[in-house]
């Protein structure tokens, strides 16, 4: 194997028995990491001190252990929403069109209440990348609904109840409705566009709730109890959405 093919920062490779595996470089990692996830595929982190022909072969000692995460991921994708022609999906302020074009890349273009995802006319609505480029899409339409909304929305319940807070950000996370700082600054998900409108000003009152009670004690619950009502019971329902898009 080349030295040049050392050098590379990632790589596709065939796995016979497995199928496509990408192999990436990981400065952070300290020993090969495997992931196998939905709509991704399988990734392996490669630590500096293994070369990807050593990585490679230490692969095929886990193959058992990866078939076996592959069918657990493939019943998952299973269950994915494949937007097609037939689709009718909208978010909070946009409407999906799925439009074809005479280019070979895909774009996206949001206005006057439409999600507009252009892709190659020669190329399946269902093909994996475009699939991934309209969920993509999606995600953008949210930041950008997120941005309209929900300062404002942070802003009404603040005057409302009488909370204090410094800035609003809204980020993408992956684990996380919301936070408040230590400062008292609100991080929401652009993903709360997809909650429920209740749920959605659950978590802007919880973290509003935490600039005032920084822990989740009884003082908190009391506090948000008083400002959404059930808050033991609206916390209940949100655990039921996932952050991700499917």
């Amino acid at each position: 194997m080349s030295s040049s093919f050392l050098r590379l920062t990632s790589v596709n490779l065939h796995i016979d028995g497995i199928g496509k595996v990408l192999f990436e470089r990981s400065e952070k990692a300290k020993r090969l990491s495997i992931s196998v996830r939905p709509l991704k595929g399988i990734r392996v982190a490669v630590p500096p001190h293994i070369s990807f022909e050593k990585a490679e072969q230490l692969i095929y000692t886990k193959a058992d252990w990866i078939r076996e995460h592959q069918s657990r991921m493939q019943q998952q994708e299973e269950k994915i929403t494949v937007y097609d022609h037939e689709s009718t999906f909208t978010t909070k302020y946009h409407k999906l069109r799925l439009l074809t074009h005479a280019r070979y890349d895909m774009r996206c273009v949001i206005q006057s209440g439409y999600l507009n995802v252009f892709y190659p006319a020669f190329k399946d609505v269902r093909d994996p990348d475009v699939q991934k480029f309209i969920r993509k899409s999606i995600e953008e339409a949210y930041r950008k609904e997120a941005k309209q909304y929900l300062p404002q929305r942070v802003a009404y319940f603040a005057e409302k109840f009488g909370f204090e807070y410094q800035n609003v950000f809204i980020k993408n996370a992956k684990s996380r409705w919301g936070s408040c700082s230590h400062t008292n600054n609100i991080n929401l998900n652009l993903h709360l566009m997809r909650l429920p409108d209740a749920l959605c000003d659950y978590v802007i009152l919880h973290e509003l709730a935490h600039t005032v009670e920084k822990n989740h004690g009884p003082d908190f619950w009391s506090l948000l109890d008083s400002v959404c009502g059930n808050a033991k019971g609206l916390d209940k329902k949100l655990k039921a959405y996932r952050i991700s898009i499917f």
